[in-house]
Formats: structure tokens, sequence, C-alpha cells
């Protein structure tokens, strides 16, 4: 057995079974037993190297719910292509929305088919279809301001729209930026760059039965304030 074992490493271990059939068969019965190597059913670790848990909850029920009542989290932990997707998409719908607003208050007010008329003051001037009216939202937004697009203040509901416009643009901008800065600052990578040791030891230290193991830094810079949690496992 020892030699097979050298043969086929740990990967594999020895049973042993008779020829006769199924069932156990007791020692002394003259039946020569068959050695089979089986591979070992590989068990899953319950915590990664990098320190990432792999226990997941189940049957907890209304389980969406209860990540959409914390989204600005639930944002943080996505990945980085569901996030970029969420903070592309946000945007465009956020733009291509206002910038209709503008554009049904240019259409009931009759500012497209008038806007060339010399004596009339329209909503916003030069706005004259939708894509100028998105150029003027996004030059509003950016605070880019051309001068050649602009507010006139016969426009009453243009200037509410425009008090909204502000205080949306700003709620989206700090909530979306937030989530990315946040998300950029946290040290998920940092954990690659420590090794831990391949195999644990129990060993006497003090007198007493102390596991062991090894936490090496791959960096040059120095850990201020390092602290390590161990999770064991009793069978």
């Amino acid at each position: 057995m020892s030699a097979l074992r050298r043969k086929f490493g740990d990967d594999y271990q020895v049973v042993t079974t008779s020829s006769s059939g199924s069932g156990l068969q007791p020692q002394g019965s003259g039946q020569s037993p068959q050695q089979q190597l089986v591979p070992k059913r590989k068990r899953q670790r319950f915590v990664d190297k990098n320190g990432r848990c792999n226990v997941q909850h189940g049957n907890l029920g209304s389980e969406t719910s209860r990540y959409l009542s914390d989204l600005f989290t639930t944002l943080v932990d996505l990945k980085w292509r569901w996030n970029l997707f969420i903070f592309i998409l946000t945007y465009t719908v956020a733009w291509l929305f206002m910038a209709s607003m503008w554009w049904v208050i240019a259409y009931t007010r009759g500012d497209l088919n008038k806007a060339h008329v010399g004596n009339y003051t329209p909503c916003v001037a030069n706005v004259y279809n939708f894509p100028s009216a998105f150029l003027f939202f996004i030059e509003t937004e950016a605070t880019i301001g051309y001068g050649y697009r602009y507010i006139t203040d016969k426009c009453p509901e243009g200037i509410i729209l425009f008090l909204f416009q502000s205080i949306l643009g700003s709620i989206v901008d700090a909530f979306l930026i937030g989530c990315m800065f946040i998300k950029m600052s946290q040290p998920k990578k940092r954990a690659e760059t420590l090794m831990f040791s391949e195999h644990a030891v129990i060993s006497m230290r003090d007198g007493k039965l102390t596991l062991m193991f090894r936490v090496g830094n791959l960096r040059n810079s120095h850990m201020v304030s390092a602290q390590i949690r161990c999770k064991l496992l009793k069978g």
C-alpha cells in the first residue's frame, strides 16, 4: 500500500474490495482481496487564501428586496463590469430624459416653429429640435455654457425644470461617483500579495499544542495595525 501511495501520490486512496461480488468478506475467508485506486473527493475550502468566505446563504426569503434595501452597498459589492454598465446606463437615461423634458417644453410652447421669428422670445434660445435640446442640457449640466443656447426670462416652467435638473444632477453625481470612489479605494487586490504557508502544523509552544502557519508580505511597504482572524472547524 505504501508503494502504491508513493507511486500515485496523495490524490488517491487505496480501498480493498472482494473479488466475489458485493458485501464485506470476513478476514481469513481465503479470498484474495483486490486493491483499487479511487481518487479522493476534493473538499472545498471553507475560506480561500485571499480571505473570501465560501459560505453561501440560502432559503432566506425575499433576498432581492434585501439587496435593494441597501442599494449603495450592493453597487459597491458588484463587479467592475456591472458597475461601469450601471454608471453609463444611469447617465445615459438621465440625459435622454432631461433632454426630452426640454424638448417637450419647446414643443408645447411652439418654440420649434417660431424660433426663427425675429420678435419672438422662446423659452430656450436656439433650440429647434431634439438634438439642440440635448446639447443645451449637456452644456447646462456640464457647466460648459457656450453662450449660444440660454434660458430666457419668459419661461417660468423652464426655470423650474432648470432647478430640478440641478438637484437631480447633484444627487446622481454624488451617488455614482461616491460609489466608484469607494470601490476603487477598497484594498481587495492587496490580499493577493499576502502569501500563506501551504501547510499548517501543530507543535508544542509554551507547553501547549499550538496551530501555527506563516504569513508573508510580497510588497516592500509595511502594514500598520495589521490584524489576523482565523476560523477553526472541528469535525
